[in-house]
């Protein structure tokens, strides 16, 4: 006769060995790198995008706010990151216009204005998303 202990083990074991492991949840990162003041003025902006969704995205446009140093709007910047593909980081860079860099407290996720997949409709993206920076000014939702 076998041990109830060992008959449960190996009807854990069984089980666990059945299931499908626990998918790795789809992030798309989006990293403020770096920024760098621009000769005569302004702010260039240098962001990685690492898309771990498993899927390459055609279209992707966010808006962001941009806080000056006292934490006031400045302005609103529109950010066409696409496309995206699937498994990689993406470096893109953007110019802001008319502000030194040490000047930006912040940016802040205002929307995404367009989130496309290849080959699919366009999808609610604001979840999936982990806004991080190395730079002294944070990237917020």
């Amino acid at each position: 006769m076998i041990p109830r202990n060992s008959l449960f083990a190996g009807l854990l074991m069984t089980l666990a060995l059945a299931l499908p492991a626990a998918a790795a949840p789809e992030r798309l990162t989006v990293e403020l790198n770096k920024l760098e003041q621009i000769d005569g003025g302004g702010c260039r902006a240098f962001f990685l995008f690492r898309n771990e969704t498993g899927k390459s995205f055609e279209g992707f446009e966010m808006s962001l706010a941009i806080l000056d140093g006292k934490g006031v709007i400045d302005r609103l910047l529109s950010i066409d990151a696409a496309p995206l593909p699937v498994a990689r980081t993406t470096l893109k860079l953007f110019e802001i216009p008319d502000i030194a860099c040490s000047d930006i407290s912040e940016m802040l996720l205002h929307e995404v204005t367009a989130c496309r997949p290849q080959n699919e409709d366009e999808m609610d993206c604001f979840e999936i998303l982990d806004l991080t920076s190395k730079t002294p000014t944070a990237l917020v939702k």
